[in-house]
Order: structure tokens, then sequence, then C-alpha cells
């Protein structure tokens, strides 16, 4: 009889092992899957944002070349200085320790070179227009 309720109390025993152990793994795949897709929206507005300030950045450092106006070079560094930041963000390795430090520092410089450029003019651009808005036609 004592065999009975051993086989009785080591079946719960053992379901319960094996039902742990299937959770287990199924909770694992199904949080690779939520983390893998998470990282790749985030990824993808991380690249987006970057993507941006380069657009905007390398933009207005071409218009600001065209000009020989002495008071485009500190618009100049400000543009190359954040043009550089973002050449060398590592973009291929999530697992860098200073990755959102060093995004937060790209969107300091960024706001900056944007102060920068509300101040432009028709000068800096050469073209007899403000820079900010094309001609009214």
């Amino acid at each position: 009889m004592a065999d009975l309720f051993d086989g009785i109390v080591m079946a719960e025993q053992r379901f319960h092992g094996e039902g742990y152990q299937e959770g287990l793994a199924e909770g694992s795949h199904a949080g690779m899957d939520e983390g893998r897709r998470h990282g790749a929206l985030h990824g993808a507005r991380m690249g987006s944002e970057i993507g941006c300030y380069l657009g905007f950045a390398l933009t207005w450092h071409c218009l600001l070349q065209k000009c020989t106006d002495p008071k485009n070079s500190k618009k100049l560094r400000a543009l190359d200085s954040l043009i550089g930041m973002i050449q060398k963000f590592p973009y291929e390795d999530p697992t860098y320790d200073k990755l959102q430090e060093d995004l937060e520092k790209i969107r300091g410089k960024f706001k900056q070179s944007l102060h920068r450029r509300t101040s432009f003019t028709e000068e800096d651009t050469g073209r007899g227009e403000t820079a900010l808005a094309p001609e009214a036609t």
C-alpha cells in the first residue's frame, strides 16, 4: 500500500518538475522573441533619429561651405563635430556600455547646431533668401 501512495506522491512531483521545465523553456523562447522585436523597433527608431541628425548636418555643412563669410566658421565647426560624433557612433554594437550616453551627447550637439542654424541669414547661403525658408513665389 505504501508503494501505491509513493507512486502518487512521486508522480505529482515529477509532473510538477516537467511542467516547470516546459514553462521555463516556453517562457524563455517567448522572451527572446519579444526581446528581438523590442530591440529591432528601438534600434530602428534610434537609427532614424541619428540619420535625421546626419542629414541635417551634412546639408547645412554643404550649404555653408559654399560661402566665404568668416562668421560661418563656428557653425561649420559645430556641424563638423556633430558629423564626427555620428560617424563614431557604434551602430553595430548594442552591448556598448555608453550607448545612451553617446546618444545624449549627439542630441545635445544637434540642439546646439540647430540653435546656431536659427541665426543663419541670407548671407550664409549666398542665395539671396533666408536659410530657414524658401523665397515666397
